[in-house]
């Protein structure tokens, strides 16, 4: 914004809060802005990649991937799941919500970059919210989950690192 309005940092952050308070920005966290005029037409892909950015490193996972991925009767509208490194944390403008999960080091794998966002794989989706729920932090609706579409051997080799109750409630889930 300072290169398109032509100042310095501390001004565009001035005029981004202006043009907040007007309604012609939303803001979605510090330093974060959205024209209000395009909000209500972006797609959910857009909406993915706006996910990436309020917290990086991250990636779309749990019921927001699985529903892309249509394995689940699930369809979350203004609801975006993603996995991160950094913390959890909440996000809401207009209706829509960015969910953040913070996850160990040695979990944070089983995504790729699709359409310049960044998403877990079908397995490792499901895998994040398997292993989130097991320690209580994550509602599972399992019922709306279609787990015949998953790679049992991919999901086997998934969960090596994992603690034993994902591990368990993995092979429960899936009848491996």
């Amino acid at each position: 914004m300072a290169n398109a309005a032509g100042g310095t940092g501390e001004s565009a952050n001035v005029l981004c809060s202006r043009y907040g308070k007007k309604g012609t920005f939303i803001k979605l966290k510090k330093n974060f802005y959205i024209l209000e005029q395009i909000w209500e037409r972006y797609t959910q892909l857009e909406f993915f990649k706006i996910a990436n950015f309020l917290q990086v490193p991250s990636y779309i996972s749990c019921m927001s991937a699985l529903s892309y991925y249509g394995i689940t009767t699930q369809i979350q509208r203004n609801w975006y799941e993603s996995i991160s490194l950094r913390r959890s944390a909440k996000f809401e403008a207009k209706g829509t919500v960015f969910n953040y999960y913070k996850i160990r080091k040695e979990f944070y794998f089983g995504f790729l970059k699709e359409e310049n966002f960044f998403i877990a794989t079908r397995e490792k989706a499901f895998l994040d919210a398997v292993y989130l729920h097991s320690f209580g932090k994550y509602p599972l609706d399992l019922s709306s989950i279609d787990v015949n579409s998953f790679d049992n051997e991919t999901i086997v080799r998934l969960t090596e690192p994992y603690p034993q109750r994902t591990q368990q409630k993995i092979k429960e889930i899936c009848r491996i």
